[in-house]
């Protein structure tokens, strides 16, 4: 079953992005996310429009980011891409005759709700800055582990 990424990904790039000093291409973003530079501009675009991220043209432009990374969620990431679903899976028939699979999507729907309220309320308790100071910690002891 194939699963939306986008929500991953987007974290993975604005980590590479903040440990930059200078603004990434979106071909860089596109090495780093292994993917194509039109689908790093597409979805680079959603965040400038939810004011997240800018672009800067000319020789050594590219994306920065332009909010606090303190300040930004989990949540208004997935917001800003347009609340993509967080389940892969569903009711068989959405407006059933039957009432066995009546009861069954309620059920469902309960639950679904439940879970995704849950998951919301979890992405709006972590900001970029926790997740840049565990990237931080990790790089830390890996490069301790090397030594």
């Amino acid at each position: 079953m194939k699963r939306d990424s986008r929500l991953s990904s987007v974290l993975h790039a604005l980590l590479h992005m903040a440990e930059q000093a200078t603004p990434m291409t979106s071909e860089a973003l596109g090495l780093c996310l292994r993917t194509n530079p039109v689908v790093v501009r597409r979805t680079m675009g959603l965040l400038r429009d939810a004011g997240l991220v800018a672009a800067e043209r000319g020789h050594a432009g590219g994306w920065r980011i332009t909010a606090d990374l303190r300040k930004v969620s989990l949540r208004e990431l997935h917001d800003a891409l347009g609340e993509p679903a967080l389940f892969a899976i569903g009711n068989r028939n959405e407006h059933p005759e039957c009432l066995v699979e009546q009861a069954v999507n309620a059920a469902l729907d309960t639950a679904f709700a439940d879970a995704e309220a849950l998951l919301l309320e979890r992405f709006a308790a972590v900001s970029l800055a926790d997740l840049a100071e565990d990237f931080a910690r990790r790089h830390a002891a890996h490069k301790g582990a090397r030594q």
